[in-house]
């Protein structure tokens, strides 16, 4: 392989990394660590030097560009956080919070006290209560095994949300590193740019890496002598939405205004399709309303049970987008789950999404196989 007057071999290729971050230097992609483009990547070589898009941006413009990496690299790369003094600040998406949490989090921090940062409260409607939430997510992730020393509500597009979270990152600057972690899509980059500039102050930010010579894909961003904020690249979740469509697809189902929920009178025998990517049958139970919690932008479909299978067939593509026309080759097959919900439960879609009902009823659930779903109390 030849490249500005450079002679690669395949081994030598794989020798470029990132002299901010570390993260293997590549053109491909980028949304995937140590992206370059290939004309810079060329100059890089004349000059002996690289650094990712990435860390040029956060250097010259304090602008951190999110980068996802699979849950088993995660899991490889801060492998020793749980030997290591620390405060871990996790990031969760009150919009999908079920999507939010990381398999197996006890285990890789250790015993280090963790922060949840709830983030995306903007996108609830007003009437919601902030006590309310912070109870509700606290017995999610008591459920879940997690036991947070704080849980802090917030939006990271608003700053007057955030000074909670700087004045305990200051502090605990004074003695320890702070790591900012969340899988992809929660925002967590958005708020990094906060820190970074409520952080780096006129001084501006310079990114290292503490083990020169190896992959990292995570920067760190030095506050004082000894201590630093640490953000480590978003987690990619197999089992979201998102994971399976395009920026088109992703845009339309991930709000990006308060929502405005929907409610819907159906009797048994009628079905809601979420887009083309959920189908909601009402197979038993009284006339009861369905609230949908959901994108503004997502398309809702009211229909009869009888044929519904035949109309999704039909339409998913079109009418029933998400996902598109040129995706449903690779899109996985929809498969059947049985629901039963009680008054005030949420049946909530990962990365979609959360129906609430105000009767018992019995549901037949139709997702894309490999999604998850939960059945919740209501969190509205």
């Amino acid at each position: 392989m030849k490249i500005g007057g450079t002679n690669l071999t395949n081994d030598q290729e794989w020798n470029y990394q990132c002299i901010g971050c570390g993260a293997m230097i590549q053109w491909e992609d980028p949304d995937r660590a140590g992206y370059l483009p290939e004309s810079a990547f060329k100059k890089g070589i004349e000059e002996d030097g690289f650094y990712c898009q990435r860390c040029f941006r956060l250097r010259h413009y304090n602008e951190l560009h999110p980068v996802e990496v699979s849950e088993e690299v995660f899991r490889d790369h801060l492998s020793s956080l749980a030997d290591e003094e620390a405060l871990v600040v996790k990031v969760v998406d009150i919009f999908d919070v079920e999507g939010s949490l990381i398999s197996g989090f006890s285990r890789i921090i250790g015993k280090q006290p963790f922060v949840v940062v709830a983030n995306k409260m903007d996108l609830l409607p007003k009437s919601v209560k902030a006590n309310r939430v912070k109870h509700w997510l606290k017995e999610c992730l008591r459920e879940n095994g997690l036991i947070a020393s704080e849980i802090l509500l917030l939006s990271a597009h608003k700053e007057s949300t955030l000074h909670p979270l700087f004045d305990l990152i200051k502090t605990a600057l004074k003695t320890k590193n702070v790591y900012l972690v969340g899988v992809t899509n929660v925002g967590k980059s958005t708020l990094m740019n906060q820190l970074i500039r409520h952080f780096g102050g006129e001084q501006g930010v310079i990114t290292t890496s503490n083990h020169p010579g190896t992959t990292l894909d995570k920067i760190v961003i030095p506050v004082t002598d000894q201590t630093a904020i640490i953000d480590t690249p978003g987690i990619i979740q197999s089992h979201q939405l998102a994971h399976y469509l395009d920026r088109r697809g992703v845009k339309n189902i991930l709000p990006s205004k308060r929502i405005k929920p929907k409610t819907f009178q159906l009797n048994p025998e009628q079905t809601l399709f979420l887009a083309g990517l959920a189908q909601i049958d009402f197979l038993a139970g009284d006339k009861t309303s369905f609230t949908c919690y959901a994108s503004n932008d997502l398309y809702l479909h009211r229909s009869k049970l009888a044929g519904a299978s035949d109309f999704l067939s039909k339409h998913q593509g079109d009418l029933l987008s998400p996902p598109y026309t040129d995706q449903l080759v690779e899109f996985p097959e929809m498969i059947a789950h049985t629901v039963f919900l009680e008054p005030n439960q949420d049946l909530a879609i990962s990365g979609l999404g959360w129906i609430c009902v105000n009767q018992k009823v019995q549901l037949k659930v139709w997702i894309p196989k490999g999604i998850h779903f939960s059945i919740r109390q209501a969190l509205i």
